[in-house]
């Protein structure tokens, strides 16, 4: 079974950058979309960014376009999210999350293994 374990969370500056990570134990996941999902307490789970299996296309939450960029390394398992000039409303937990198909996949319904998230906090 794969296990998911992202990284990279930390507390920040508001304009700094992080960059998170996903790695899996287990299967690899090459054949399949990717995606990060946040959610603050209180607030329902929300699409961040996904990005097709091998790369190809990617698909943002409005609120990131231009700050945020997805990627992957099929080769090392592992999928990114570069977030660049952070602000206070991206503090939240960031999950990322396999899907079940190998397209653009936005709802959370499509997702089957997701990790255990990383906590962004972007103080002002």
């Amino acid at each position: 079974q794969v296990q998911l374990v992202e990284s990279g969370g930390g507390l920040v500056q508001a304009g700094d950058s992080l960059r998170l990570s996903c790695t899996s134990s287990g299967r690899t996941f090459s054949s399949n979309a990717m995606g990060w999902f946040r959610q603050a307490p209180g607030k329902e789970r929300e699409f961040v960014a996904t990005i097709t299996w091998n790369g190809s296309s990617t698909r943002y939450q409005d609120s990131v376009k231009g700050r945020f960029t997805i990627s992957r390394d099929n080769a090392k398992n592992t999928v990114y999210l570069q977030m660049n000039s952070l602000n206070p409303e991206d503090t939240d937990v960031y999950y990322c999350a396999v899907g079940r198909f190998q397209g653009i996949l936005i709802s959370q319904a499509l997702y089957d293994v997701w990790g255990q998230g990383t906590q962004v906090t972007v103080s002002s």
